[in-house]
């Protein structure tokens, strides 16, 4: 039995279908995932209105995605949910690896203090879609979240795309200058429009199960190459909020899906795993390694945003991930455009760069399908040999792969960036997100970064004169002081200059990614990359 509740949310009538004049909206969303509330959010914070449309009226089933990486806290943290799930979820930065019961290594994460958000947490979907959900409400006149309305087609113009949209008192229509494809894995909209992934389906099978428990297992990630109680196959654990503990168990392709769910199948092999002890099953479900996309994220007026563009096996939690990623790169460019700011060639260059992810993401996941399922003897000799290596040396270490865990990919060398100047091997490259540390006592640097563009000076707070006004200034210094026109943060603790380097200056894009580096810089240079990064 579910230890959730999931309480319908209320369908209301679409003003479409009330007399009132149909009208037309920047944005249009389909499906109200933690991708597509995450959109209509950062939209609302750039003042642009959305209107989302979902076929259901709950949040999803069973935890689904869970692991969430600290580069996409970062992004919820400004989003305005960050510290509501960590205080919710389960904080963890050790992974445990085992071969049979012995273990192999451990690793930590984030071995360094000085950042806000911790590696991972633990924290079932549906807690974040509740959280979002919660969240959009602070948008009343922003976004209109409507439950029970079902895309069942999309036609596109030169200007703008129109959706229509079945609900329980009928058929409407409405059109919008884009419409966001962020409807999953089995998206409606790249059916109507007849796309499809193109990509490797493995044929490998795990079981999924969430079981609530009393136990007593650590708060990391416990991970099993041809563990004792499942031989010959491999196994995950990982502690959720609840006593509810996430459990993932190898079955082979030969496995019936449909039999493996049911409880006489699942309840032995969980007891097998946790021993004599109660337990009930929450949630089970089967799945198959897939490591696909589509050849293009951007159709015209129809965007493409998390699962609906891209999908990879579980293992190193790139799915949820890369999806909250997919909005970060792309609305600040979206509200760019709407509003004027922007050349229509940034939406193109959320193509480029997210595909750029998506590629990384799948080539991660497919190494990691093949050193956990081998599917030949000599893969297998090979993959012993790495484990009996790592646990002595540290080289064999690097080649073990158990899924390696979601980082944010660098866009170095992509469109919107510029090429550092002065000293390539000092100071952070263009194209990395930034990272946070602490500044003025008790505050973090991300929470001055991100909606906008900003200069960051580090150690330099004379200012540059004749850059963009649009550009907002900010010096780090290690004593406090005060500049007009300036931002001033004190690097109390010295963390900040040690990760971003002294006397650097750099041109920040609203999505907390550097889009330049300079050590020398003029007005006339600061502008080009703002021009460059704006697509202008």
């Amino acid at each position: 039995m579910p230890s959730t509740a999931y309480k319908p949310f209320p369908y209301t009538t679409p003003p479409e279908l009330t007399g009132a004049k149909p009208g037309r909206v920047p944005i249009v969303i389909v499906g109200a995932g933690p991708v597509g509330l995450a959109a209509a959010i950062d939209l609302a914070l750039h003042g642009v209105q959305s209107v989302v449309l979902d076929d259901n009226d709950v949040v999803s089933v069973g935890s689904r995605a869970i692991c969430w990486a600290k580069r996409t806290l970062e992004i919820f943290d400004r989003l305005g949910i960050g510290e509501r799930m960590v205080d919710k979820g389960v904080t963890w930065n050790v992974g445990r690896l085992f071969h049979g019961d012995w273990e192999v290594y451990s690793f930590d994460l984030l071995p360094e203090d000085g950042h806000k958000m911790p590696a991972f947490i633990n924290l079932q979907q549906y807690y974040v879609e509740q959280y979002l959900v919660e969240r959009c409400a602070d948008f009343p006149d922003l976004i209109d979240l409507r439950w029970k309305n079902k895309v069942t087609g999309v036609e596109q113009r030169d200007d703008g795309a129109t959706a229509t949209v079945e609900t329980p008192d009928g058929t409407y229509t409405i059109e919008a200058d884009y419409i966001l494809a962020c409807d999953g894995a089995g998206s409606s909209v790249r059916a109507i429009l007849g796309l499809d992934f193109a990509g490797r389906v493995f044929e490998e099978r795990f079981l999924i199960t969430d079981v609530e428990m009393q136990a007593d297992f650590p708060s990391e990630r416990l991970f099993w190459f041809e563990p004792l109680f499942h031989k010959g196959q491999s196994a995950l654990l990982h502690k959720q909020p609840d006593n509810i503990y996430r459990i993932d168990l190898q079955l082979g392709w030969d496995a019936d899906p449909e039999e493996e769910k049911k409880p006489e199948n699942v309840i032995p092999r969980i007891r097998a795993m946790v021993g004599d002890r109660q337990f009930e099953i929450d949630w089970v479900s089967v799945y198959t390694f897939q490591c696909r996309r589509l050849r293009r994220f951007v159709h015209d007026r129809v965007i493409f945003v998390g699962d609906s563009a891209h999908v990879v096996s579980p293992f190193g939690a790139r799915g949820g991930n890369s999806g909250i990623q997919d909005v970060d790169n792309l609305v600040w460019k979206l509200a760019a455009v709407l509003n004027g700011r922007g050349g229509q060639d940034l939406i193109e260059s959320y193509n480029e760069e997210r595909v750029h992810g998506a590629d990384e993401n799948i080539l991660n996941s497919a190494r990691s399908t093949s050193f956990m399922t081998p599917k030949s003897k000599v893969e297998k000799i090979f993959r012993d040999a790495v484990l009996d290596l790592a646990g002595d040396l540290t080289f064999g270490r690097r080649l073990v792969n158990s899924g390696r865990l979601s980082l944010p990919c660098s866009l170095d060398g992509l469109k919107l960036q510029t090429p550092a100047d002065g000293d390539t091997a000092s100071g952070l490259a263009p194209g990395l997100a930034c990272p946070d540390a602490p500044v003025d006592g008790d505050g973090w640097l991300l929470k001055h970064l991100g909606g906008g563009f900003v200069l960051l000076q580090i150690g330099q707070a004379e200012p540059v004169e004749g850059i963009d006004p649009s550009i907002e200034r900010i010096a780090v210094m290690r004593a406090a002081g005060h500049q007009a026109d300036m931002v001033i943060l004190h690097d109390g603790t010295g963390h900040l200059t040690e990760r971003y380097g002294t006397g650097h200056y750099y041109l920040i894009r609203p999505d907390q990614h550097i889009a330049a580096r300079f050590d020398r810089p003029d007005s006339d240079s600061i502008n080009a990359a703002w021009r460059r990064a704006t697509a202008n």
